[in-house]
């Protein structure tokens, strides 16, 4: 093709650039053959000239279309040169944030400096099982690549991991292995994989250090053989190292460290144990401190010792070997602090007692005297002689920094020696994969002998590189058939024998070491002699005669510095050093580490530089120095034997190459340098694969995807059937030049740029036609504006003069109006002035004539208010004078009174003074008293004569007194009343004149008020008006105020419902979660269930050799040891005995992580078992105790009843006897007339049957009631410990005195019947506060228990039921004695009951049977009314006993009295039935007999068939066809017949049926058994067939029948009430089932599990192919080229699934559960999981596929999700929640194909797409692709503007989702309208064994 064709106007090119390397521009004048330069546009607009090479005239790089830019596989770009691909690392990498990119079979990766949420368990899976091609570029495609192939070529695999310093090489092999780890599958056994995984922080730590280009760099390379047993998986590991960096240890340069283990223990040195080492911080030790930047940003270095140990334990080193290591670590520290100082020139000389001296010593367990001593001193020998010679201080600081690098060498070497003993197994090992993690191409301003071993390596590493990529192009060419030349490609070798070959550098280096006097220098100038003129890759720099040059592949060259080479070499230490160092008798370790030192250097070379030592010894020994001679191999000749060894081992496998790129030199995220990124392209080989690609046919294409791309460029004619001949055709007419093409045999090959020149032809047709679509649409478009401006032009001027009109008219209107309004104003105007005027003369005259009458009325009122106020006043002027005259007389009255008073106080208080006094005087002389009693009673008689006398003349003289006293008052009170009175006419004077003044006063005020009335009345008249205005105006603000609390009240109501809602979404979250996690704990179960019998299963093959040894299944527990304790514990015990046995045939590591396991699930279980167990044994010995007691007395009773039972039995034999009897005579009797209807023999027989059923019914009766007599009381005197110990008796009394009518006697019957039933299945024991509370209520209270609770439910019943087990056990340890002559006395009175119950039966059978039941139920209430109150006369506490026992005996009464009514009904029918037979037997006798008829001629008995009676709903089967049962029923059915032919559920029915027969005759094993087998065989046949579709499907369908079953018959009220009355007549009446249905509950969520399992395995392979890469509209996406890892192809071949698939085989799971009888509900559920796989596998699949994030794609994916929503539609599941699942896939999908432009849209997209984490919405953004170039691409701003938008997003980071997620699942309660009595068993379930009841 013509340059002038390609370098056309508007073509874009690549020039260089200093800055950027290459720099892009475009054509702005097309180039003509012979111009010697190119008129080119920078991208900034700049102008420029490019002037060509006037020798070459080369051309400038043409760039690739911008489709093509960002592609995954560099070789699927059309221009193949390095500008290209530099630019599209750039874009992948800072623009798409994408690391890695395929080259060929190289993956480049991009150190981003940042951690990337791409590496979690969700990403393994992704990538796990898919083809290299399929996915994005990743590190686990490589490592998915290589474990596929060891797998599938059964050839072991290699990763070789190279770069620079820093750039990612140890972080990818890492992940290489953890990947390895993960998808192995053996993370069960021995943790093998933790174990290579462990070993990471161990090599980093001995290993890494940081540098100025990495923080972490690797300074040794490492080869990591991971071994796989022959299943693949995990056994071992080995490794290898190359290359030490020792020189390390004693010196960094500026801003480095030392190795990471020093600063990490100098870190730690806080810690106690660390106390020994004497060590503090980094800055105070020479070898730590040198670099000055002891301190990693963001690394703590006590945390990562703390790794490093935990490492070390897992691998095995135990704490005395690690404080070993850290002991000679830092023994190395300290010796590193060691100063040497001048003795004189030639010598030195350590200072004494060096406290870092001492500190080695004391480390290592040597004398300080010995090592002073030969570190400044060794020995020299001679053929004669030895002697020791002083060194001087340099040469001695040399020796030291030789021994710590010796001392550090040999202890890395046990470290790696000891990880891989620690990683290797006993299994034989099938295959490996090694991963090489080694230094990549090293250039640094000094490069020294470590450089040039590393630069070596890579030299060696190149050659096999080359030559593997030559072979596979090569190959390609040769599968496909195609005629090729042999490729021209840069081959290294010539540099490798310049390095390795004989008189090359290291032949030289290692001769030179060999010499006496050797040094740098003389080897430098060998080297110049040698090599400088003979080759062109050897140079000598100009200003240096110590160096060299060597010009390295990629024309890279590297100057070396001669000075070291030698020492770094020979690597030589003092010999007496290490002798002295082995001489220690303290340290084993260190004896260790040097113990292996006259032995040769491993072959492994796994530390170079452990040849080459000094030994000396004080006697020459020739044949010891011959050895020594010959095993003294330098470093040089060590690593190139240990180099050879590994590309040995990488040619006998298959390698992958990972190419790790440092984009910057600061450590910058997402930081991308050019010019170094160019650099290390050059250096490993990237450039240099492309470049061979580039010389080929790079471009590779299927027909089908050529045809598929490039159809636009065809005409129909040349559109032919074969679309081979048809590509053929269309290249011959488009590009002429055949040599640019090649057609093989499955492919099209083009050399570089046919691709695009391709795609310009394409886009040139593609945008003709736009041009042609936009001309026609443009013309459409013109035309409807102007039809549309037409329309709207006519309707405008009809609406304007249509306005016009409507205007004039208004006017007309408005002026006629205009002068009506006048004529009404003017008139309204004068009638109001009138009525004015009128209105104000009335109120004149009303004023007026108001004023008038006032007037009058105003007199009138002051003369009637005069002669009021003369009235009053003379009546108060006569009260006044009252009120003195009666004041003067009390105030005479007080006066008189208080003298009188007065007088009488006086004489008191004289008397008591007396008294007082006398007291006083008196107080304690008490014994005065007596001596003066006598002179006291003389004088008494005395005083008493004259006391008398002095009273009577007292008397007299004050009767004088009074007298006179009584005179004197009376004259004061008539003078003081003279006074009073001339003072009251004063005083009144007064008061007539005050009141003058005030009445006038009152006159005037009066006049005021008047006044301000009248102000105040007009205040308020116009207050009121503005008060009314007020009103309207709170009245609108008060409606407006309503109105706004309505909208708020509203407003919160809506509220209030939001957060309800919300709420309530919440909590069915959490409840959703929580049954996740326990549907997650039974799927745990059930696999640790597998592998159990997986284990067992090989257990037993292990031992079918050994006799007794062999375990079948019969001898391990059953399901439902699951949920009981004995057997549980049994089992648990048994699978000890099994791990035991397993040891000893298989790997023991797999029997620790078994027990492991184990120990981890049953720790908790295992401690509450054993309690119990204890408590259990205690209990049963102390029933055994009273058992013992208990039979003795009871013995006697049993023996009477049994006696009783046999003779009702015999009995009621002998009545059936009886009634066949009848039967037969009636028969026979029927040939004569004798047996006619009315005959007197008639009705004797038909009396006689009808006594004789009465009476076998009766004894049938008596029977039931012994027998349950006998039940009832072996159960109560079972029990009567735990009843009465749970409460007081006084509760019976209570209680039982509350039963008083015949409702509350039937309550306590149901309630005490339910007590009498098999405690086996009840839940929990029943108290007497449940019984109680039943007795009060109308049903019984059923113990309920949620059918999807949880596990501690489990731990809380275990804990509850030790409990009561211990109260029980306490309670009846102290009630034993008591309780013993309370059951004796019981006893007796049973016994005596019952003598008077079979009295009262046999009066009761002697009358009517009308009259029977009321007599004997009125008796027994009487007598036992009776006993009571004698009872509670005598003796409360056993009236309360005997309380209970009449409570016992009425509920009996009751229960016989239920059956005698089921009995006379039942006789009634019989007997109804009998005459009926009866008489048709007689009919047939008389139609028979004719005339002339011997009446003795004998007849033939008729045989009269019985009619079937009622079939109740029960299969009754023997216990030795229960294993058939199950067999045929479960474990050999075909679920297809059963399906198609049989109704749904049909097993579930046939079980719950004989479940029904076993709950009929209380048979409780027999219950117990059928469900667990029932249980176990389905678990069984789903493992056998857990793969099959339709197996699962019907047993979920059956299972969840069982389980609906078990509850529509449980006799729940919330079950119940679905059911018809013929269905609650099959309520199971013995045994409460609730455990079991939660067994099968969790049976049937392990099913559904297993079932979605299936189907997700059938689904899988479908959805990708089908959903994203099938084209499901034709034409709309279009294929864009592929590189050399070939793609999944979106074209129909044949066997690749569509989205037809998908749906044909979600219908085919639709219908296959409809025909099971799958619940609908269930049905939702499961649609629901199918439609979430789909999503989410789409969408995982979405964000790791650059190729499939398009528009087309978009379109295509939406047009897919329409077509599952009308599945949905049409099968009736659009609300089962399976459209929601799908909303990321579908938002995903819109994201691709709206507009990412602007912020509008940035903000569009934030609210659309809520269901797509912010990771998820970036990623689809930054994955976006152009399939064409009309689509562009999302600018890095606008995807930074939408991370800014949803910052504030609170939600998961991940970015996948998870697959392996399951909704949880619940299982509605459904009941069945289908009644179990008209369901027939078909012959061809072989179930004839079954009987119907």
């Amino acid at each position: 093709m013509a340059a002038s064709e390609l370098y056309t106007k508007c073509a874009r090119v690549w020039i260089p650039d200093a800055e950027e390397v290459w720099k892009s521009a475009e054509l702005t004048k097309d180039f003509k053959n012979g111009d010697a330069s190119l008129q080119l546009m920078l991208e900034d607009g700049t102008s420029i000239e490019h002037k060509l090479d006037p020798k070459t005239k080369n051309l400038p790089y043409l760039r690739n279309p911008d489709i093509l830019v960002g592609e995954n596989d560099l070789t699927a770009l059309s221009y193949l040169h390095e500008p290209a691909v530099l630019h599209n690392l750039k874009v992948r990498f800072i623009d798409s944030k994408l690391i890695y990119t395929y080259c060929g079979i190289v993956l480049v990766a991009i150190n981003p400096y940042e951690t990337l949420g791409i590496y979690g368990t969700d990403i393994i899976n992704a990538y796990s099982g898919q083809n290299m091609g399929d996915m994005d570029p990743h590190i686990f495609a490589v490592a998915e690549e290589a474990y596929k192939q060891m797998a599938r070529d059964e050839r072991n695999q290699s990763i070789i991991v190279s770069g620079e310093s820093g750039a990612g090489k140890t972080v990818s092999a890492k992940y290489a292995m953890r990947y390895f780890a993960t998808v192995s599958g053996s993370t069960s056994e021995a943790n093998v994989e933790q174990k290579v995984l462990a070993s990471n922080p161990i090599m980093e730590a001995i290993g890494n250090a940081k540098t100025t280009r990495n923080d972490n760099s690797s300074r040794f390379g490492k080869y990591i053989e991971i071994g796989f047993d022959t299943r693949y998986r995990i056994i071992g590991a080995n490794m290898r190292t190359y290359l030490l960096e020792k020189s390390r240890v004693v010196f960094q340069a500026d801003e480095e460290r030392n190795y990471h283990i020093f600063y990490q223990l100098c870190a730690s040195s806080h810690l106690p144990e660390f106390k020994t080492l004497k060590l503090s911080s980094a800055n105070d030790f020479l070898y730590t401190r040198q670099g000055r930047s002891p301190v990693i940003q963001g690394v703590d270095d006590t945390k990562e010792l703390s790794t490093t140990r935990n490492a070390f334990t897992l691998l095995g080193i135990n704490e005395s070997y690690q404080m070993g290591l850290f002991q000679v670590l830092a023994a190395i520290l300290h010796l590193g602090n060691v100063e040497i100082k001048d003795r004189d020139s030639d010598s030195s000389l350590i200072p004494p007692n060096n406290r870092h001296l001492t500190a080695f010593c004391e480390l290592v367990g040597v004398t300080y005297q010995d090592m002073s001593q030969w570190l400044c001193h060794r020995k020299l020998k001679t053929a004669t002689e030895t002697y020791v010679k002083t060194l001087p201080r340099l040469q001695a600081t040399n020796a030291r920094d030789a021994l710590a690098k010796h001392i550090y060498a040999k202890l890395f070497n046990w470290i790696v020696e000891h990880v891989n003993k620690a990683l290797i197994t006993n299994i034989k090992q099938h295959s490996f994969i090694g991963v090489l993690d080694i230094y990549g191409f090293e250039t640094f301003e000094i490069n020294s002998f470590e450089q040039f071993c590393i630069n070596y390596a890579n030299e060696k590493l190149q050659q096999q590189f080359n030559m593997h990529v030559f072979k596979l192009e090569q190959e390609e060419y040769m599968k496909e058939q195609i005629p090729w030349t042999l490729i021209d490609f840069y081959d290294n070798q010539p540099c490798i024998n310049l390095i390795e070959a004989k008189m090359g550098i290291l032949d030289l280096l290692d001769e030179e070491c060999k010499m006496p006097k050797g040094s740098d220098d003389s080897w430098a100038q060998k080297l110049y002699n040698t090599h400088l003129k003979t080759c062109s890759l050897f140079e000598k720099p100009r200003m240096s005669n110590r160096a060299f040059i060597i010009q390295h592949f990629a024309d890279k060259q590297v100057e070396y510095q001669c000075e070291g080479f030698l020492e770094k070499n020979k690597d030589t230490v003092n010999e007496d050093q290490i002798n002295v160092l082995k001489a220690s008798k303290k340290f084993d370790l260190l004896v260790e580490l040097f113990q292996d030192e006259e032995k040769a250097t491993s072959p492994t070379g796994q530390v170079p530089g452990t040849g080459g030592r000094t030994r000396l010894s004080i006697k020459p020994d020739k044949g010891r120095d011959k050895s020594s001679k010959e095993h003294k191999k330098t470093v040089g000749c060590q690593f190139r034997n240990s180099l050879q060894m590994l590309m040995d081992t990488l040619n006998a496998t298959t390698p992958h190459y990972v190419r790790c790129i440092k984009p910057n030199d600061f450590k910058l995220a997402f930081s991308f340098d050019p010019k170094r990124a160019v650099q290390q392209l050059r250096a490993c080989g990237v450039l240099e694969t492309i470049r061979i690609s580039a010389a080929g046919f790079p471009s590779r294409w299927t027909y089908q995807e050529f045809f598929s791309r490039y159809r636009v460029l065809m005409k129909q004619k040349d559109v032919l059937s074969d679309k081979k001949l048809t590509c053929r055709n269309v290249l011959e007419k488009l590009v002429e030049d055949q040599d640019k093409y090649q057609f093989g045999k499955t492919k099209i090959f083009f050399r570089a740029g046919q691709v695009a020149y391709l795609e310009k032809l394409r886009a040139d047709k593609l945008r003709v036609a736009c041009i042609r679509i936009q001309k026609t649409i443009r013309c459409w478009l013109a035309r409807k504006k102007y039809l549309r401006k037409r329309s709207a032009a006519i309707t405008i001027q009809r609406f304007t003069r249509g306005y016009q009109a409507r205007c004039l008219a208004k006017f007309m209107r408005r002026t006629q109006a205009a002068t009506i309004i006048q004529k009404y104003q003017r008139m309204y105007v004068e009638r109001k002035r009138y009525r004015q005027k009128q209105a104000a003369a009335l109120v004149m005259q009303t004023i007026l004539r108001a004023y008038m009458a006032r007037q009058k009325y105003q007199g009138l009122v002051r003369e009637h208010n005069a002669v009021i106020i003369q009235k009053r006043v003379r009546g108060w002027l006569a009260r006044c004078w009252y009120k003195r005259c009666l004041v003067s007389l009390v105030y005479l009255q007080c006066c008189f009174r208080r003298m009188k008073a007065r007088r009488e106080l006086k004489k008191l208080k004289i008397e008591a003074r007396s008294v007082e006094h006398f007291k006083k005087l008196n107080k304690g002389m008490e014994n005065k008293i007596m001596q003066l009693q006598r002179r006291i009673d003389e004088q008494s008689k005395d005083n008493r004569s004259i006391n008398e006398k002095l009273v009577s003349l007292e008397t007299s003289s004050t009767a004088e007194r009074e007298r006179m006293r009584g005179e004197l008052s009376r004259l004061r009170g008539v003078e003081e009343d003279a006074k009073n009175k001339g003072n009251q006419v004063t005083s009144l004077l007064e008061q007539l004149e005050k009141l003058r003044k005030e009445l006038s006063s009152t006159q005037k005020e009066k006049k005021t008020i008047e006044d301000w009335a009248q102000t105040y009345r007009d205040e308020m008249e116009k207050m009121v008006s503005e008060l009314k205005d007020q009103n309207c105006s709170l009245k609108k603000e008060k409606d407006d105020l309503n109105r706004l609390i309505q909208e708020q009240s509203q407003q919160m109501t809506e509220k209030m419902a939001r957060a309800i809602v919300e709420k309530t979404q919440q909590l069915e979250t959490d409840l959703n979660e929580e049954r996740s996690r326990y549907q997650n704990l039974l799927t745990e179960h059930l696999r640790l269930e597998e592998k159990y019998d997986d284990l067992k299963e090989t257990m037993v093959s292990s031992n079918v050799s050994k006799p007794g040894h062999r375990r079948t299944d019969s001898t391990h527990s059953s399901n439902e040891s699951e949920y009981t304790y004995n057997s549980e514990y049994a089992e648990l015990e048994e699978g000890s005995r099994a791990a035991e046995d397993v040891t000893r045939g298989m790997d023991t590591s797999l029997t620790l992580k078994l027990q492991k396991r184990l120990t981890e699930l049953e720790q908790e279980k295992q401690s509450l078992r054993n309690e119990l167990e204890n408590r259990e044994d205690q209990f049963q010995r102390a029933r055994a105790r009273d058992d013992v007691e208990f039979k003795k007395a009871r013995g006697a009773e049993l023996e009477y009843e049994s006696l009783k039972r046999q003779e009702l039995e015999s009995e009621n034999k002998k009545l059936k006897h009886d009634l066949v009897e009848i039967r037969r005579s009636l028969l026979g009797n029927a040939a004569t007339g004798a047996g006619a209807p009315g005959s007197p023999a008639y009705k004797v027989v038909l009396e006689q049957l009808n006594a004789s059923c009465e009476e076998l019914e009766v004894r049938k009766e008596e029977v039931l009631i012994l027998r349950s007599q006998l039940v009832s009381q072996k159960e109560a005197m079972h029990h009567k410990d735990e009843k009465e110990t749970m409460t007081e008796p006084s509760a019976y009394v209570e209680d039982v005195s509350k039963l008083k009518d015949a409702g509350e006697l039937k309550q306590a019957y149901i309630g005490l019947k339910d007590t009498n039933r098999s405690p086996r299945f009840i839940r929990k024991p029943l108290e007497v506060s449940d019984l109680l509370s039943r007795l009060r209520s109308a049903a019984p209270d059923f113990h309920k228990l949620n059918e999807d609770g949880e596990l501690w439910l489990v731990n809380q019943g275990l804990k509850e039921t030790i409990r009561l087990l211990e109260h029980q056990l306490q309670t009846q340890r102290r009630g034993y004695d008591s309780e013993v002559e309370s059951l004796r006395g019981e006893l007796q009175n049973v016994k005596e009951e019952n003598n008077r119950q079979q009295q009262l039966l046999a009066q009761n059978l002697q009358l009517p049977p009308e009259a029977r039941i009321e007599a004997s139920l009125q008796h027994e209430i009487t007598r036992l009314t009776n006993e009571n109150l004698e009872l509670l006369a005598e003796d409360p506490t056993a009236s309360r006993e005997a309380r209970v026992t009449i409570l016992r005996r009425m509920v009996d009464l009751m229960e016989q009295l239920e059956k005698q009514d089921r009995t006379i009904r039942k006789l009634k029918k019989q007997l109804k039935v009998y005459s009926k037979r009866i008489g048709e037997m007689g009919a047939q006798t008389e139609g028979q007999t004719s005339p002339g008829q011997m009446v003795d001629e004998p007849i033939h008995p008729v045989n009269i068939p019985r009619r079937e009676k009622d079939f109740q709903g029960m299969l009754e089967y023997k216990k030795e066809d229960e294993l058939k049962l199950v067999k045929n029923l479960i474990l050999e059915l075909k679920p297809r017949g059963v399906a198609v032919n049989l109704i749904p559920g049909l097993p579930a029915y046939i079980l719950f049926m004989c479940l029904r027969h076993a709950d009929y005759v209380n048979d409780d094993q027999k219950v117990r058994t059928l469900l667990t087998s029932t249980i176990n065989s389905i678990k069984k046949i789903l493992k056998k067939r857990g793969d099959d579709f339709e197996t699962v499907s019907f047993w979920l369908s059956n299972t969840c029948r069982f389980l609906h079953c078990l509850k529509q018959y449980s006799g729940d009220e919330a079950f119940i009430k679905h059911n018809t009355q013929r269905q609650n007549e099959h309520i199971l009446s013995n045994f409460d089932l609730a455990e079991y249905r939660q067994v099968i509950s969790d049976l049937a969520i392990q099913i559904y599990q297993q079932l979605i399992k299936c189907m997700e395995n059938i689904l899988q392979p479908m959805i990708v192919s089908g959903m994203l890469e099938h084209e499901t509209i034709q034409g709309v996406s279009g294929v864009k080229p592929t590189g050399l890892r070939k793609r999944t192809s979106s074209i129909v071949d044949e066997g690749t699934y569509t989205l037809d698939s998908i749906l044909r085989q979600l219908s085919a799971f639709h219908s296959t559960m409809c025909q099971h009888g799958t619940d609908p509900e269930l049905i939702k559920q499961v649609v629901k999981q199918q439609f979430y796989i789909i999503g989410a596998v789409t969408l995982n699949n979405l964000l790791l596929r650059k190729d499939m994030c398009s528009w087309s794609k978009g379109m295509q994916i939406r047009y897919n999700v329409s077509q599952l929503e009308e599945w949905l539609r049409d099968k009736g599941l659009m609300t089962c929640g399976a459209k929601e699942t799908l909303e990321p896939l579908i938002q995903a999908a819109q994201l691709l194909q709206v507009k990412k432009k602007t912020d509008e849209d940035a903000e569009a997209i934030c609210s659309m797409c809520l269901a797509l984490t912010t990771a998820q919405i970036v990623k689809v953004l930054n994955l976006y692709t152009p399939v064409n170039e009309f689509e562009e691409r999302v600018s890095v701003a606008f995807i930074r503007t939408i991370q800014t938008r949803l910052r504030d997003r609170c939600e998961s980071p991940q970015l996948l989702m998870d697959t392996k997620m399951i909704y949880p699942v619940t299982f509605p309660f459904n009941p069945s309208s289908l009644a179990l009595e008209t369901i027939q068993i078909p012959s061809s379930l072989n179930l004839s064994f079954l009987t119907r009841v």
